[in-house]
């Protein structure tokens, strides 16, 4: 057993590296001692601080870490290391954390008056301690009826001690048995608030449902599990388990389905099994009804259920919508058009006033375009129209970013779809569905190219069949993050009237980000400044990524903010194609979080990540407890040690998280291209490298530019930026929603 060290001194060990090097991590070492007090408990997390009485030790030590119910009186077994709170001075901070009933008198006697058992507070321990000793647990749990013989205690008291000894020894076992199965303490938590006295026979039985039914815990974790409990690697569940993991694989990568060949291939790879034992198993998700079969452009498919049932609903409300006349009344475009333009001082060009004609009268309808074409002006022109002829209009988008700027580019309000829609938290959807529909004459839905089916489908639910559906957006950008291509798909369809803006106006064709957008999106290598010639388009080059990195920080750190007066932190953007690489998000978010803020005494580490106060993060996956998207941006306000508790303002709101969840943040001062559709910012530094080779394309430079309002600055490899430019880059995605639009 490794050292342990008097925390009564003032000065730590001499042993003891409280400020270790950026190459190196603090030794792990273990705490053994009894508990006198615990300070604080979580009981929805687990995290605890606590005061041991540790061998070795003259005064008591304080420990954090998770654990599932902890008592005053027990003894715990600590695996971790000592760091320095700036608050509360030196602590252990525990990893893993075990616990073992007390074995002396005392300690029997603290556990018992800590309110642990029910039934037994402190005056009534004493007394039992009084009379049975150190052999109290034993008599408790083989001879419970001579609790009895102890004063003050009848049958029904006698009744309560016993149930409550037996739930904590249970919560007890089953800590064990995940410990012991190589699941760690704060996920040991997760699965116990979830199972509970069942934890041990789900996951005896089926270790895969730990996936499907705990955040945080992934196909390949439990596997290990399973693996760890013995269970073979052709076992049914396994192989099952597996083609849905494949599924999600696929969905990941944005379909909506994938052909069974490539399901088959794909699970073989992944779990090693012979291919029959496969098929066997396809076979049998397919007459479960977990996986759905069908068919896109007549080769044979295989869907999750969900997300088969998503596009096809999608489909059918869409056409079903469409039919009949707008909510609103007959509108003399002739004469509507000149009324809005007198009234904003804008001239519509004739491309402008076809789509307000379309628009006008359908009911449902699509507008697309770049940069530059004038799909603000015609909004604002539409939505004034419609606004003057009383229609109620809502209006809504993906992001926060995205709905804010629609608000300011309209003077109406715009909010998140999942806040259109009204996140329900219990139950993991919308409140706003069929049954509960929105109050509306038109929707309108900006950047709709993020969009993925599910949650369109969830929209199309909660549009009232009388109202109208407006969807904005640029089909020429990265296709949604999640599953299906709805945008594009809808498009190609023919299915529904379609207006496409393609004529860059005069003004935005002086921004060299707008005319380099259009020049990418057609194939073209960008224009560049003159040298020591005013623009806002840059390239920098880079020989090798180690230099690019260097240059990357220099400058988003020193030469943005002194040539254009830009925040680093909330004005910058830097924007990677892949998080892996030195020109990665995950290498320049490291880097640039000790270039932008140094001062890092209080952070906290968790999950692969450094947080501290003033770190810009993002939140990575919708929670709807806290009501915060995948792909919202914050800033880090504060982090309390003791609690295991980190706050962060997203927009104004303070948003509270324990340290076990932060999972789902990421540092976000450099993050995929893919991660910031729906968002501009004032200034983004782009990193494109022939390491980046796989992810080069056309329509992925195209988005990055497109970010970008005020700077555009490119850091990398010219060599790199003509691959992306010259691949068309649209992998296929197998959706279906084009095919059942079109079959009617």
């Amino acid at each position: 057993m490794a050292a342990c060290y008097n925390t009564g001194a003032t000065a730590p060990p001499r042993n003891l590296r409280l400020q270790p090097s950026a190459n190196s991590t603090p030794p792990k070492e273990t705490l053994v001692g009894s508990v006198e007090r615990v300070t604080f408990h979580n009981e929805d997390n687990g995290f605890a601080v606590l005061k041991v009485k540790a061998r070795g030790k003259r005064n008591l030590v304080p420990v954090v870490g998770h654990v599932a119910s902890i008592s005053a009186g027990e003894f715990i077994q600590a695996v971790g290391v000592w760091i320095t709170d700036r608050a509360h001075g030196l602590q252990f901070k525990a990893d893993f954390l075990r616990t073992t009933p007390p074995t002396t008198a005392e300690g029997i006697e603290k556990y018992l008056g800590s309110g642990m058992v029910r039934g037994i507070g402190p005056v009534l321990a004493k007394r039992i301690v009084a009379a049975f000793g150190v052999k109290t647990f034993e008599i408790i749990e083989a001879e419970p009826e001579r609790m009895r013989e102890v004063s003050g205690i009848g049958e029904f008291r006698a009744g309560k001690i016993v149930a409550g000894w037996a739930e904590q020894k249970a919560v007890r076992d089953i800590m064990v048995f995940l410990h012991a199965n190589g699941v760690g303490t704060s996920r040991a938590v997760r699965i116990f608030k979830t199972y509970g006295h069942d934890a041990i026979q789900v996951m005896t039985e089926n270790p895969y449902r730990l996936a499907r039914d705990i955040r945080g815990i992934g196909f390949k974790t439990a596997d290990a599990i399973a693996m760890k409990l013995g269970m073979a690697r052709e076992a049914p569940q396994r192989v099952r388990a597996g083609i849905s993991y494949a599924l999600q694989e696929a969905m990941d990568e944005g379909h909506c389905g994938l052909p069974v060949e490539e399901l088959v291939k794909l699970t073989v790879t992944l779990l090693d099994v012979d291919e029959r034992i496969v098929r066997s198993a396809l076979e049998a998700e397919l007459a479960d009804g977990e996986v759905v079969a069908d068919a896109i452009e007549g080769k044979p498919c295989v869907f999750l259920r969900g997300l088969h049932l998503a596009e096809r609903g999608a489909a059918d409300r869409l056409l079903a919508l469409a039919r009949g006349a707008p909510p609103w009344p007959t509108i003399d475009a002739a004469k509507a058009i000149p009324w809005v333009e007198a009234r904003t001082g804008k001239t519509l060009a004739a491309s402008q006033r076809a789509a307000v004609e379309t628009v006008l009268t359908s009911k449902v309808a699509v507008v697309t375009g770049g940069p530059g074409v004038g799909k603000t002006t015609l909004l604002d022109a539409i939505l004034r129209i419609l606004a003057a002829k009383g229609t109620k209009l809502l209006l809504a988008a993906p992001t926060g970013r995205a709905a804010k700027r629609m608000a300011d580019q309209t003077g109406l309000e715009a909010k998140t779809i999942h806040r259109l829609l009204e996140t329900d938290p219990k139950n993991g959807g919308f409140r706003r569905d069929a049954d509960n529909p929105l109050d509306c004459d038109l929707l309108v839905l900006d950047e709709t190219s993020m969009i993925d089916a599910p949650l369109m489908f969830s929209v199309l639910k909660a549009i009232p069949p009388r109202a109208g559906l407006l969807l904005v957006g640029d089909v020429d950008q990265l296709p949604s993050v999640g599953p299906g291509q709805v945008l594009a798909d809808v498009i190609a369809s023919g299915a529904l009237p379609v207006a496409r803006l393609t004529e860059v106006f005069r003004q935005a064709a002086e921004s060299r980000i707008v005319v380099n957008a259009h020049r990418i999106n057609r194939g073209e290598m960008p224009e560049w400044p003159k040298r020591e010639e005013a623009s806002d388009f840059y390239f920098v080059e880079a020989g090798d990524p180690e230099q690019g990195a260097a240059k990357v920080v220099e400058i988003v750190r020193d030469r943005i903010p002194r040539r254009f007066g830009l925040d680093p932190v909330a004005d910058v953007q830097v924007l990677c194609p892949m998080q892996r690489g030195v020109l990665g998000a995950r290498s320049l978010n490291a880097d640039l979080q000790k270039a932008l803020n140094p001062n890092m005494a209080e952070k906290v580490e968790r999950f692969g990540s450094s947080f501290a106060p003033g770190d810009k993060v993002m939140q990575t996956e919708n929670d709807y407890d806290r009501e915060v998207f995948n792909g919202d941006l914050g800033r880090i306000l504060r982090i309390d040690q003791t609690e295991g508790n980190l706050w962060v303002d997203f927009d104004g709101r303070e948003v509270e998280y324990p340290f076990g969840e932060l999972d789902t943040l990421v540092p976000a001062y450099a993050t995929t291209i893919h991660k910031s559709q729906g968002s501009e910012y004032p200034a983004v530094v782009i990193t494109l490298a022939t390491q980046h080779y796989t992810m080069l394309a056309r329509n992925l430079v195209y988005t990055a530019v497109t970010r970008g309002k005020r700077l555009v600055v490119i850091v990398g490899q010219r060599r790199a930026l003509a691959i992306a430019v010259r691949t068309h880059g649209r992998k296929r995605r197998w959706t279906k929603l084009r095919e059942w639009l079109t079959a009617t």
